[in-house]
């Protein structure tokens, strides 16, 4: 029975430090990508890694998903298998005992989650079109291109090594291998 740590930030520039601040764990995992997919490298070595008796601790439920249906499926996969997850900012606990409780906060939690993400993005799309209006937005700016990428994975690079050394977030070396 091990106690098992994830940290999730969304980009590469910013910091999992304060997330399970303090705590040991037998294993930590950390991903540097969005929440809004559950293909995150650190997430499914974890998946891969947990056992039936461990606890996984997330410092919040929206560092494990911001999609309800994720989450609930997540979080379901790991019941299955006798996987315990601890919400700490949440003080939620949830295990493979059948509790209509547990699966009502979850879902509400993980439904504020997912409201959150979208006022979000809803405010972004809001101020790139105030911003355009007033010629004040061009778009992103290539920081590297697509052959550069695929150069250096193709030299033996990982994902993450190539994200580091071209100077982009490890999401942009996934996307542009996967298209």
């Amino acid at each position: 029975m091990a106690d098992v740590g994830y940290k999730r930030v969304s980009t590469v520039d910013q910091t999992t430090a304060r997330q399970l601040d303090g705590m040991t764990f037998a294993q930590v995992f950390e991903d540097k990508v969005s929440g809004s997919t559950t293909e995150r490298p650190a997430l499914q070595e974890m998946l891969r890694y947990v056992r039936e008796g461990d606890t996984i601790h997330v410092h919040s439920i929206d560092r494990l998903a911001r999609s309800l249906v994720d989450l609930l499926g997540l979080v379901s996969d790991l019941k299955a298998r006798g996987v315990n997850i601890q919400f700490h900012k949440e003080n939620l606990l949830f295990t493979s005992e059948q509790n209509a409780n547990q699966d009502l906060m979850l879902s509400l939690m993980g439904a504020v989650a997912q409201f959150e993400r979208s006022m979000i993005r809803e405010r972004q799309r809001e101020g790139i079109a105030t911003a355009k209006a007033r010629g004040a937005y061009k778009g992103g700016v290539k920081t590297t291109n697509a052959d550069a990428i695929r150069t250096h994975v193709a030299n033996g690079a990982s994902y993450r090594d190539t994200a580091k050394a071209l100077g982009v977030s490890l999401s942009t070396v996934q996307r542009t291998l996967k298209g």
